[in-house]
């Protein structure tokens, strides 16, 4: 995914982080995609999956 200019990549992960904490300030999500932008091994996924592998330690409210 390194062909994805960063701030593209960034905008869709900050996006994706929303759609899990739809209360948090949009400007944190994206100060938050930004140090995923900077993980080596998480800029070469989809903004998405980047997402969704770092979310993984946390705890679900979906779906019980």
């Amino acid at each position: 995914m390194e062909s994805v200019a960063a701030e593209i990549w960034i905008a869709a992960c900050a996006h994706r982080l929303q759609q899990r904490w739809r209360t948090v300030d949009p400007d944190q999500l994206e100060e938050l995609a930004e140090d995923l932008w900077r993980d080596p091994r998480l800029r070469t996924m989809h903004p998405d999956e980047a997402a969704r592998v770092w979310l993984e330690p946390l705890p679900s409210r979906e779906g019980g």
